[in-house]
């Protein structure tokens, strides 16, 4: 019953977007939308990194928007420090008001384009592309709109997007993959199609210095995570050979106390291990470069295009500020 009503909600305040576009507030740059249809881990922070990166190789002035999910007030919360981390020429402005959050951006720092984090649903700020992520291991969530299942809103609302990308295209067959992209069509059957792999690309230390990927390849670790796919971390860890003997998994965006240091570095030091081994965005929330006496580290990843990346680059390229 909770399903239906939360359905017939969306779909109710979808259609006053689509029909009421005076309720639709256009900034003066271009806007570029990452988001999902699912909650959940979907791969939207690397997506994002890479967008930003991509137009500042093209000397765009980018800004980063996003509402700031379990972020205190005036404090960027782990997403927003691991892209600051990763991308310190590119502004961060959290705001629940993201329309208030871009015009901030254009004016502070002189944005030439707006990438919204997390922005799919958020329909009161016009975008001039939606870019859709999808995680190859959990496409629609379990077939049900919250809260029965992981759906924000109905399938249908694919129809939105401009751009759908499979992420983690590489932990499923090619079978799988061309079940998802069939499914994924019916609804948005003009959307560009790409599928992409989270690579592993190096070791990182709460400051940001590298360590090479393969200090700890084959070697016994242990691993924590506190994210929405916490499967995804585990087939990173996999695909790097690294020998986890040990793993922990805490709640998406879990705000990490001093108890829950003090016992991780208990669980660490019990185990027969080399390191400890996390994600960048657990990581810089914990700010710490050891657990008891083991070395703690995070895997950081980069996107890989196997499909789709000239028709991504040809969406991203017509809303070149130039171009515009």
């Amino acid at each position: 019953m909770a399903e239906v009503a939360y359905t017939l909600a969306v779909r109710w305040r979808n259609r006053r977007y689509d029909r009421d576009k005076a309720r639709v507030h256009r900034v003066a740059v271009p806007v570029i939308s990452v988001g999902n249809i699912t909650m959940g881990g979907t791969g939207k922070t690397p997506m994002v990194e890479w967008i930003a990166r991509w137009y500042r190789q093209r000397g765009i002035r980018v800004a980063i928007v996003s509402r700031g999910y379990g972020a205190e007030a005036g404090i960027l919360n782990d997403e927003a420090r691991e892209l600051e981390q990763r991308l310190p020429d590119v502004p961060h402005v959290q705001d629940p008001d993201r329309v208030a959050g871009a015009e901030l951006a254009i004016e502070e720092f002189g944005s030439e384009l707006i990438v919204l984090d997390d922005g799919f649903q958020h329909r009161r700020i016009a975008r001039d592309l939606d870019l859709v992520m999808v995680d190859a291991q959990e496409p629609f969530g379990f077939g049900h709109v919250c809260p029965r299942g992981m759906l924000r809103e109905p399938l249908e609302g694919l129809g939105r997007a401009q751009v759908i990308v499979l992420s983690r295209a590489d932990a499923v067959d090619a079978d799988q993959r061309e079940r998802i992209r069939h499914e994924v069509l019916r609804y948005a059957p003009k959307a560009v199609w790409a599928e992409v792999a989270h690579a592993p690309r190096a070791l990182v230390d709460f400051q940001g210095r590298q360590e090479p990927l393969a200090l700890y390849a084959g070697k016994p670790v242990a691993a924590f995570c506190g994210v929405g796919n916490p499967s995804g971390f585990r087939h990173t860890l996999e695909i790097s050979a690294y020998r986890v003997i040990a793993f922990r998994e805490y709640a998406d965006h879990y705000a990490y106390a001093r108890a829950d240091v003090d016992a991780l570095a208990a669980w660490a030091d019990a185990l027969e291990i080399d390191a400890v081994l996390c994600t960048h965005k657990d990581l810089v929330k914990l700010g710490i470069d050891r657990l008891g006496r083991r070395p703690l580290r995070a895997v950081t990843v980069g996107l890989e295009f196997i499909v789709g990346l000239p028709e991504v680059e040809a969406a991203l390229a017509r809303h070149l500020p130039e171009l515009a």
